[in-house]
């Protein structure tokens, strides 16, 4: 078989978790008129919002043993059509209730995207190049929120709520078609008979990135989550513009992701540029909440900064996470990551909006800072890893 170009197996993984992200993370665009719709609390409509982050917490591991064992190519087909027909019975649900459960459901779904992509960049790129290749798989996300942050307001217009989950549910399908006729699994090494691979979660090492990981989940859902409702609410923006200034944030965060995978190869680790940026992230997020409590008028640029920070250093914990367990594991590990991150961003938009409505927006923001600083702490150094961790962190 000739081989493909990476580039472009790299692109459709990229485009399949970033279908993926328009509608599970791109729901907080959504959330004024979720308010309005349905005459819910901010508390509430954040339940709805964070539906689809619950849902992949089920799945998000079994997705990676099918794409361990079966391939990406048919596991992020398979996963990508469930999550179309699952949103497309989202926008046409007549309760709350009901929407969220559907939007759950296509969580469930969307999430096999997130362990195969993954495996595409570890199976087509060499270690010396992988920092950039996952960092540029990381910008799913912010691709995928800018994208329903660009799409939102019109789809609003035209459609109202609907509307907007339709248009979600379109770019899902034509990615599932994209993904089921042009990706091609990458070469695996030769299986040993008899052989059985041990777990790579007999060492802390991988549960300390993970834990590191959740903590960093906060400040950035915190941003994401309650950036337009803040901007709106507390600085009395236009919604459209706000929604505007915020995808631009999302892809400035794209490009944060690039250069911190290129900073990751440079140097040579994983681990040391994830615990440096934590620190910078919690600093950016204490000024945040001092801005946001006192109302300095650098409030709203603070929030951006904040807004692209926290989410710069996302590939540097996938990366790191993909190479400790190996190809054998891979699937699986990022399935896990993928769960601990998930776990918190579910419970984040409902506990902070419990936090904001009841003490403000400078609260939320300060605690998330001081678990940005706590997760420099959980992150493992390099004195704390194995000879095999080293290896691996070394190439």
């Amino acid at each position: 078989m000739e081989r493909p170009n990476r580039w472009i197996m790299l692109g459709l993984g990229v485009a399949a978790q970033g279908a993926g992200c328009v509608f599970m993370y791109g729901l907080p665009f959504l959330l004024p008129t979720l308010e309005s719709d349905y005459g819910l609390s901010l508390a509430q409509a954040g339940v709805i919002v964070g539906a689809p982050s619950a849902g992949m917490l089920f799945t998000l591991i079994a997705w990676g043993w099918a794409a361990d064992k079966y391939g990406e190519r048919l596991t992020m087909t398979g996963g990508l059509a469930l999550a179309t027909a699952f949103l497309g019975l989202a926008a046409f649900s007549p309760h709350p209730a009901v929407l969220a459960v559907a939007l759950a459901l296509a969580g469930a779904s969307g999430a096999s995207a997130n362990a195969s992509s993954g495996r595409v960049v570890l199976g087509w790129f060499p270690r010396e190049k992988r920092g950039v290749a996952m960092g540029w798989r990381q910008t799913a996300q912010p691709l995928g929120v800018a994208l329903a942050g660009v799409i939102a307001p019109f789809a609003l217009h035209l459609g109202g709520l609907r509307g907007a989950l339709l248009a979600m549910t379109a770019i899902c399908l034509v990615t599932t078609v994209c993904v089921g006729v042009f990706v091609v699994d990458p070469p695996r090494p030769a299986a040993v008979p008899g052989e059985r691979t041990a777990s790579p979660y007999r060492d802390p090492v991988l549960w300390r990135v993970h834990a590191a990981s959740m903590l960093l989940v906060v400040p950035q859902f915190a941003t994401a989550a309650f950036a337009l409702t803040f901007l709106v609410s507390e600085r009395h923006w236009d919604a459209g513009t706000a929604s505007q200034v915020i995808a631009a944030a999302q892809l400035a965060g794209a490009g944060g992701r690039l250069l911190c995978g290129r900073w990751s190869d440079w140097a040579g680790s994983r681990v040391g540029p994830m615990r440096q940026l934590a620190v910078i992230n919690g600093v950016a997020m204490l000024a945040l909440a001092a801005g946001a409590q006192t109302g300095n008028a650098l409030g709203s640029a603070l929030l951006i900064a904040a807004l692209v920070i926290s989410m710069s250093g996302n590939g540097l914990a996938f990366t790191a996470v993909s190479e400790l367990a190996g190809p054998a594991w891979a699937g699986r590990a990022m399935g896990g990551q993928n769960t601990a991150q998930n776990l918190v961003a579910a419970g984040t938009p409902p506990v902070l909006g419990a936090l904001i409505t009841g003490t403000g927006f400078g609260t939320a923001f300060a605690l998330a800072g001081a678990l940005a600083l706590a997760a420099s702490a959980a992150t493992p150094g390099r004195s704390g890893l194995r000879r095999t961790e080293l290896e691996a962190e070394l190439g």
